[in-house]
């Protein structure tokens, strides 16, 4: 019998399983890798939400925690105490938050929700969780009240019932107020639902039950009847109190205010219109719009204030939303930008029976938060410590971690001006405590908006504050009227929004690309200049046309194309003059005839004062071609050691010298590609559009039409190229000339030849044909196809023509064959291809002024399914290298200045070192590539692709970064299914595929972005930026960096009722509730009413719910400081108890001795 090998059985399983896998070529450089990074290095989880709630419809303020609730339309809850500490919690079902109640100085909140049911949260935590949760299933919740220091919630209904509700076991008590009990018996009309609910200040037995139809009731609790009934014509949305409980005030949908003496139901002692005319003759006062809310609030030293919203007469046509503050004899209507949502007063006390003494109005808006100062003259605002995120509307987003540590205090320094006068007190709502986290870093976030504004963000510590706005309008003129407004077909509406950019930390450089096809190029400097003239250069890009006609002419034959030659520096403006080139008249100067060599927006042309911070260094823009707008701009990158900007759309790319203010390279797409290149797929026959101006003018024809019958292999010879060529080599030497601002480029004619050879120009006019707007020769007819490589069938790549979707400056080896490493620029296209342009550089800064740098195409890199999204570059060992960098220096400090802060400057990450030609050259570089369906790594400069992994089928990669994570480098990856997953580097081993996040909003895909150490972040609204991390390191930490809701802080003291009103029981009474609204007197209400849902394992779960070191510290020091109280107050009534029986001990000592020796009868 033949013996059993399990090593054998095992060898073949190894390699069954090494087969399948896609193994490298060559491995000897990759065996010295070792990856670190494992799964369990990686757990993803949410830590903040910044910005304004979206869609607000509720509010709640805890006056003695000073920590405000803020409830929404689809569920969310949002707490805010000082700056920097804010929670966010969701609620389950995602109904809308009507109502919100606090617990005041309990640390818990109740919430009511359009889908009728109640949730008791605990604030003691720093993730607050629900504790209970009640559901109505026969009446549907119209209002809440609490009364201070009581554990009974009353609930109104729309039925015009009220129910109590003990907070402690979320159960409904027995006891009950009916609608046909509380009105009187003759009223034949249902009252309506329950608007209002409120206890009597001085007496809590007694209970005021406002009904929407207009009648209000004074309930007794204990007897159980109305004591009094007050009726309105008009309905009502609002009552208030008076502090002393003999008179109330109730809005009214007419714009009424009436003021009720509560032992005089039968008429108002006063009813006014705010915001009416009064007329002469004594008739009725005018109608005006209903006053939604009123609080009435008294002071000891004078006037009491009363605040309203609404209110405002008909006759305000487009007057915006007020709110009036009424003090003695003055009526001041403050003007809100958004429409107002609720409001509430910020009082002194929290007792309902003594002066409130009231400090500020906190007024919720649609789109904002402002609270009011009623201390000072004129009502300033305070100055809003909260992140606006959404001033104008995000249009892009990047983020940043690990910052140099000099660049928040930087833009800190020169973004600090305040030119708004607001109140000179302290932000009033300043609750809670700020997280401990170990794990501070410097973080930048950077928004890029739709009135082409730029706002950087500090994002350290889990904190969200602005550190300087960037206007790019200033660059522009502004129009002053309809017919002025910027004349483009890229948009319609925010011609000026920023569609994406680019910034360099180390120097501080940010280059801006709007959606008008401009690109604007700031330095940072912290001192003003004036500029005299803005630098501007004006570049035309158009796409390359198919030479396949789609439709044959009448006699069977295919049309041809005319050949044409490809521009390789294409055409630029000088930039001193704003002016474009000199063209013919084919009509840029025909009102007629399309348009031509004109920019979306124009440039301001005055001296402009900038102020310090990013300050522009040179202006771009795409022209009209012809009739034809320019195509927005999809990528963009810069370089400071280069000093470079390359941007890229549809047509093509172009790339800038911003130091010599020149344009260096101008082509299409496909003439990145090699005659020879096997990634060149033929061109679709698809046809593009027809301009509506036309390309050519009857008069100059004929040059087009005689071209148009001619085959580029049988009726064109070698002397009409030559003559063409001589042609373009004498306009391109013209525009170079004004391109430069020095002198005539060394050897540019044969530099011209050698990138526009004869046999290379015939062979790309064999494949295909561009049109040249800028000479009237190559003028083409219309009716010609746009080309398309696209291999992949994702919703994205749907585009007809091949697009730039990205850059990376790197230092790399351009071609195979190259020993040493030289700048490059890798291009990625949205077809899947990674072309290759190497750059040579002048050797010294000097030179680098005066000498132009060389710009060579050298073909395809790799080829991947689907568009590129991102490209980095590995060393031998498997680390970063990141792009090259110019240390910041400020450019408008004096020549010694920056002499010295150049000697102070650390260099840039220094280049792989150049392999000697005599030895064989091996891999000491890796590309790794990343696109929608596809991520390899490639060895340079062999080209070899290593590894290749398929991230997904099904789906598409919305975004992926490469990015740092535990000291070492991975690949990010969101797709649009909602998956978030890594891969390893270089092997691309998957490492966690979590289901995170379906794509249900354009916003998420365009706003979702990676940054270093394991953060990400995305607008998951309009307004607000959700912060989340997939480092297990910093889930770790969370509990520690979150911020702190619930402070142990003494319960203000009761007012003092005084020696007459304790004597003769003048004061405020009080009342048993438990006896009254408990089970033993009230009995259990009905199981059919409401649903009890406890949270999870109820209240002990709750307090056992904050996990790690950091939360049984916090429960444990919560817990201390609680007992400590409760000792203190025991210690205090056992003072006052030996006090009192001290006193008594001396009272009896003295009647004893009074009485001692007297008989009975002379008592």
């Amino acid at each position: 019998m033949k013996k059993f090998n399990i090593r054998k059985v095992l060898d073949v399983l190894t390699a069954a399983s090494s087969s399948s896998e896609t193994p490298p070529p060559a491995t000897r450089e990759n065996d010295v890798i070792q990856e670190t990074l494992q799964s369990e290095h990686f757990q993803l989880s949410k830590t903040v939400r910044h910005g304004f709630p979206h869609l607000p419809v509720s509010m709640a303020f805890d006056p003695v925690q000073k920590i405000l609730a803020v409830g929404t339309q689809r569920g969310a809850l949002r707490l805010f105490g000082r700056a920097g500490v804010e929670c966010y919690c969701q609620h389950e079902s995602g109904a809308s938050v009507i109502h919100l109640q606090f617990l005041i100085n309990e640390g818990a909140l109740v919430s009511a929700l359009s889908d009728d049911s109640i949730h008791l949260w605990n604030l003691r935590q720093k993730l607050p969780a629900i504790l209970h949760s009640l559901k109505f299933n026969r009446e549907r919740i119209t209002c809440l009240h609490m009364p201070f220091q009581s554990k009974w919630l009353y609930i109104g209904t729309e039925q015009g019932n009220i129910h109590i509700v003990n907070v402690e076991s979320f159960t409904l008590s027995g006891y009950a107020i009916m609608w046909n009990k509380a009105i009187e018996l003759s009223t034949k009309t249902h009252p309506g639902p329950v608007c209002h609910i409120s206890e009597h200040p001085m007496d809590e037995g007694k209970l005021l039950i406002g009904f929407e139809v207009g009648i209000v009731v004074l309930w007794d609790l204990k007897c159980k009847k109305a004591d009094y009934r007050y009726s309105y014509d008009e309905a009502i949305h609002s009552v208030a109190w008076h502090h002393e409980g003999k008179q109330f005030t109730c809005s009214h949908s007419d714009g009424t205010l009436t003021t009720w003496n509560i032992r005089a139901p039968a008429k108002p002692v006063q009813t006014i219109i705010p915001h009416g005319k009064q007329p002469w003759d004594g008739k009725k006062s005018e109608r005006c719009k209903p006053i939604l809310k009123v609080e009435y609030k008294t002071t000891r030293a004078g006037d009491a204030f009363m605040v309203m919203s609404g209110g405002l007469s008909f006759d305000a046509v487009g007057r915006r939303s007020c709110l009036t503050v009424m003090h003695g004899k003055s009526t001041v209507a403050l003007e809100m930008d958004w429409p107002i949502v609720d409001f509430l007063m910020l009082c002194e006390t929290p007792y309902p029976n003594d002066f409130q003494e009231p400090y500020g109005v906190v007024v919720l808006l649609d789109e904002e938060l402002v609270v009011i100062d009623l201390g000072q003259i004129g009502y300033p605002i305070f100055e809003n410590p909260y992140p606006t995120i959404h001033e104008s509307p995000v249009t892009c987003c990047e983020y940043f971690a690990d910052c140099p540590a000099e660049l928040i205090p930087a833009l800190y320094s020169v973004g600090r001006h305040k030119r708004q006068v607001y109140s000179k007190k302290e932000w009033p709502i300043n609750g809670g405590n700020w997280g401990q986290g170990t794990l501070s870093y410097p973080e930048i976030i950077i928004t890029g908006h739709a009135d082409g504004s730029i706002k950087f963000w500090d994002a350290s510590a889990l904190m969200l504050q602005v550190l300087y706005k960037l206007k790019t309008t200033k660059v522009f003129e502004k129009a002053r009227g309809k017919e002025e407004k910027p004349s483009t077909d890229i948009v319609e509406e925010d011609p000026f929004a920023i569609q994406t950019l680019s910034w360099c930390p180390e120097s501080r450089m940010l280059c801006v690309a709007g959606v008008s096809a401009h690109v604007i190029v700031y330095r940072f400097s912290k001192q003003e200049v004036t500029t005299e003239d803005v630098q501007l250069l004006e570049v035309r890009m158009q796409c390359e046309l198919c030479d396949v006609m789609e439709s044959p002419d009448p006699t069977g034959g295919e049309q041809q194309q005319t050949p044409t030659l490809p521009v390789p520096g294409g055409a630029a403006s000088s930039p001193q003059e704003t002016e474009p080139l000199a063209q013919p008249s084919t009509g840029s100067t025909n009102s007629d005839g399309p348009r031509d060599n004109m920019p979306c927006v124009q440039v301001r042309s005055s001296p402009q004062w900038q102020s310090p911070g990013y300050q522009v260094e040179l202006v771009i823009q795409l022209v009209w071609v012809s009739g034809e707008p320019p195509q927005q701009i999809t990528s963009l990158a810069i370089n400071s050691s280069y000093g470079l900007v390359v941007l890229g759309n549809s047509n093509g790319l172009a790339v800038v010298d911003y130091l010599q203010k020149t344009l260096l390279l101008n082509m299409g797409t496909s003439e990145l590609y090699s005659p020879s290149d096997p990634f060149q797929t033929p061109c679709s026959p698809r046809k593009s559009r027809k301009p509506s101006g036309g390309f050519c003018d009857s008069n100059d024809g004929s040059n087009a039409s005689e071209d148009h019958g001619k085959s580029p292999s049988s009726g064109s010879t070698s002397s009409d190229d030559e003559r063409k060529q001589q042609k373009f080599i004498e306009k391109a030497k013209m525009s170079w000339k004004i391109s430069s601002p020095t002198e005539q480029k060394p050897d540019l004619e044969e530099r011209l030849r050698r990138q526009c050879s004869l046999p290379y120009i015939k062979s790309v006019t064999k494949y295909y044909r561009r049109r040249l707007c800028s000479n009237p020769e190559y003028h083409a007819k219309d009716n010609s196809f746009c080309r398309s490589r696209s291999t992949s069938k994702t919703s994205i790549d749907s585009e007809s023509r091949e697009a730039i979707s990205s850059f990376h400056f790197c230092e790399s080896f351009p071609r195979k064959t190259d020993v040493a490493v030289s700048p490059t620029v890798l291009v990625g296209t949205t077809t899947g291809s990674v072309l290759v342009i190497a750059l040579s550089l002048p050797a010294s800064a000097y030179h680098r002024l005066l000498q132009s740098t060389g710009i060579s195409s050298c073909g395809t890199l790799i080829k991947l399914e689907g568009r590129i999204l991102t490209m980095a570059l590995l060393d031998a060992a498997g680390s970063l290298l990141p792009p090259t960098y110019e240390s910041w220096y400020d450019p408008n400090a004096s020549e010694e200045e920056k002499e010295r802060s150049r000697r102070r400057r650390p260099a840039s990450p220094p280049a792989t070192p150049p392999a000697s030609s005599s030895q064989e050259v091996q891999d000491s570089q890796y590309v790794v590539v990343c696109s929608e369906k596809q991520a390899k790594v490639v060895a340079m400069p062999s080209q070899t692709c290593l590894y290749k992994h398929n991230i997904t089928e099904s789906s598409f990669v919305l975004r992926a970064d490469v990015v740092q994570m535990a000291a070492t480098n991975c690949i990010a990856c969101f797709c649009a299914n909602g998956h978030i997953m890594t891969l390893s580097l270089p092997s691309l081993r998957p490492l966690v595929d979590v289901n995170y996040l379906p794509l249900t909003d354009m916003r998420i895909a365009r706003t979702f972005c990676f940054s270093g150490l394991g953060q990400a972040l995305y607008l998951t609204s309009p307004m607000e930026i959700q912060r989340i991390t997939y480092s297990q390191e910093t889930c770790d930490n969370l509990q520690e960096m979150l911020s702190e809701l619930f402070n142990p802080v003494e319960t203000p003291e009761a007012p003092n009722r005084g020696f007459f009103k304790g004597l003769f029981g003048g004061g405020a009474q009080s009342l048993d509730r438990e006896d009254l609204f408990g089970e033993t007197t009230a009995g259990k209400a009905s199981r059919s009413l409401a649903k009890h849902i406890p949270g999870p394992a109820g209240l002990e779960g709750m307090k056992g719910a904050a996990t790690g070191v950091v939360g049984d510290l916090a429960r444990a020091r919560i817990a201390l400081d609680e007992r400590g109280e409760k000792l203190g107050e025991l210690e205090d009534r056992t003072a006052a108890m030996m006090n009192a029986a001290d006193d008594f001990s001396k009272s009896a000592h003295d009647v004893m001795l009074k009485y001692k020796d007297k008989k009975w009868y002379q008592l």
